[in-house]
């Protein structure tokens, strides 16, 4: 089974309570679309996890670009390296956990993923004037971590993979944390299969009390913990 899981933000009891629903294992893979870290009490554990399980992709959300940028400026400006761990480490509540291999791996992310059926990006994709996807090599990575437009129900790419998204939590949307399925025109509202879909909207607002969600990407059903 694929599933795809969007901005955990630390919060690693209610991550592995959602792998225990799931029971996740060496047979399944995971996508997770961005924002591991930050807000939440174990973002540093969480990271570890994630990097040391072979299935599972992530890729780099909003935060993780802040934490990127913020490394990359403290090694510019100096070489004294234990002072930069210490100061990555004071970036998180639970930072005594940090290691050098974690910080590479946080700045080593991709900004996508893609397979045969689906793309996953943190916060959008630019719509080319034709209505599709704009080329995922021509998109910036401030627009794969930042973009607000993309979340609007009226923002549709025309053909293509369907795309796999967080960043902004649904409830601001629809005032529920839920998993939003936009169907292609025409497709049977109750597809089980991913290429009848556009795009979901992953964001369950876990940081501000909400669900965490992931979809099961073979059947197209959410599964939410608390």
């Amino acid at each position: 089974m694929i599933y795809c899981v969007s901005d955990i933000h630390g919060y690693y009891g209610q991550f592995c309570r959602l792998l225990d629903k799931i029971k996740f294992g060496g047979g399944d893979r995971l996508f997770v679309v961005g924002d591991v870290i930050d807000k939440g009490p174990e973002s540093v554990r969480l990271a570890k996890l994630l990097f040391s399980v072979p299935n599972v992709t992530c890729i780099a959300g909003n935060h993780e670009y802040d934490f990127m940028k913020y490394y990359r400026a403290l090694m510019r400006g100096t070489e004294d390296y234990d002072y930069v761990l210490t100061k990555l480490r004071a970036y998180f509540p639970d930072g005594d956990l940090l290691d050098w291999d974690v910080a590479d791996d946080i700045d080593n992310l991709p900004f996508y993923a893609e397979t045969d059926d689906f793309i996953c990006v943190h916060a959008g994709v630019p719509l080319a004037p034709d209505g599709k996807l704009f080329p995922l090599g021509d998109v910036t990575c401030e627009q794969f971590v930042y973009d607000r437009r993309f979340k609007e129900p009226n923002v549709l790419p025309k053909g293509g993979k369907c795309v796999f998204f967080g960043h902004t939590p649904v409830r601001y949307l629809t005032g529920r944390d839920e998993i939003l399925r936009y169907l292609r025109p025409g497709a049977d509202p109750r597809s089980t299969n991913v290429t009848d879909y556009v795009k979901v909207h992953l964001d369950t607002g876990v940081p501000q009390g909400g669900a965490l969600g992931c979809i099961a990407v073979d059947d197209m059903r959410p599964i939410y913990v608390w």
